[in-house]
C-alpha cells in the first residue's frame, strides 16, 4: 500500500530525510517512531502530497504522490498533530462537510456518519458544537471524519498527544476495530511507546533522517537486548534532547531514563 524507495528531502543545505526505504502492506498498522526533528512529519508530508521529495520515489496504492496528487488524496484520510475541526460547527456538520468535499454520495455519507459517530461514542452529541467537546472527543471526531470517505490508508500524526490514558485506550480500540473490519492500512507516529507496542504490527525507527531499525516490537527488543520498546527506542536513538522544541513526552522520557540510571 505504501512504498518508499531511496527518498531524500533537503531544505537548502539541510537534509531532513536521508535515503530512506520501506514498505507498508495492505491492512497493516505501521508505526513510524523517532525523536523530534528526526524526519517523521517530513516523510508524512511527502506521502500525503504536501511536499515533494528531492530524490527517490514514493507510491501510495500504486500512485505517485508527487505527480498524481488528486488521485492520491482520495486514497487516504489524515489526522494532523494540530486540531483541524471547525469549532463553530456541530459534530454532524463537520462530518457532512468532509463528505461533501470528498464527493461522498449523500446517502452513503449519512449512513457512514451515523455508523462512525456511534462507533466512536459521539452519536448522542452529534448536534453539539465542537467547541463544547473535550480534547478526547475532538480527537475521536477527527479520526471518525478521517474514515468517512472509506480511505485505503489512515495517517495518524501523534493523534493522542495530550489525552488521558482512558481516552487514548478508547481511541486505539476504535481504530483497531476499523482496521480489522475495513482492512484500512494505518500509518502512525506517536511518542507513547506503549501505544506502538500495543497496536503496531511493525515499527520503523527514524533518527537524523535515516531509518536505524525496523521490525516488530519483539524484534527491536531482541536487537537491542532490552525488555521494553521504550528502552529499545532509547538504545537506538540515545537519550539527549535534540532541540528546544522537544515535546513533553521527550522530556519525560529523558527524565525517566536518568532516574533508572541512579
Amino acid at each position: 500500500m505504501i512504498r518508499v524507495q531511496h527518498v531524500v528531502k533537503k531544505f537548502g543545505d539541510f537534509t531532513a530525510v536521508d535515503d530512506i526505504s520501506f514498505e507498508v502492506q495492505t491492512g497493516e498498522i505501521f508505526a513510524f517512531l523517532g525523536p523530534n526533528g528526526a524526519g517523521k512529519t517530513t516523510t508524512i508530508k511527502m506521502l500525503t502530497t504536501l511536499l515533494q521529495p528531492t530524490s527517490g520515489t514514493l507510491e501510495i496504492n500504486g500512485l505517485n504522490p508527487a505527480e498524481q496528487q488528486e488521485e492520491v488524496r482520495k486514497q487516504f484520510g489524515i489526522v494532523f498533530q494540530d486540531p483541524s475541526l471547525d469549532q463553530d460547527l456541530t459534530a454532524w456538520e463537520n462530518m457532512e462537510l468532509h463528505g461533501v468535499l470528498y464527493h461522498v454520495p449523500r446517502d452513503v455519507r449519512r449512513e457512514r456518519t451515523e455508523m462512525l459517530l456511534k462507533l466512536f461514542d459521539l452519536w448522542e452529541r452529534r448536534k453539539a458544537l465542537v467547541k463544547e467537546f473535550s480534547g478526547g472527543m475532538k480527537r475521536r471526531l477527527e479520526i471518525a471524519r478521517g474514515f468517512l470517505h472509506t480511505p485505503k490508508i489512515l495517517f495518524l500524526d501523534e493523534p493522542t498527544l495530550g489525552l488521558d490514558p482512558q481516552s487514548r485506550n478508547q481511541l486505539w480500540t476504535h481504530v483497531k476495530s476499523l482496521n480489522d473490519s475495513e482492512k484500512v492500512t494505518v500509518f502512525l507516529t506517536t511518542h507513547y511507546m506503549d501505544e506502538a507496542d500495543r497496536v503496531a504490527q511493525r515499527i520503523a525507527v527514524i533518527d537524523h533522517g535515516r531509518i536505524v531499525a525496523m521490525g516488530s516490537s519483539k524484534e527491536l527488543k531482541e536487537k537491542t537486548g532490552t525488555e521494553s520498546l521504550e528502552e529499545a527506542f532509547l538504545a537506538l536513538t540515545g537519550t539527549s534532547i535534540r532541540d528546544e522544541g522537544a515535546s513533553a513526552a521527550d522530556r519525560m522520557r529523558q527524565v525517566a531514563q536518568m532516574w533508572r540510571k541512579r
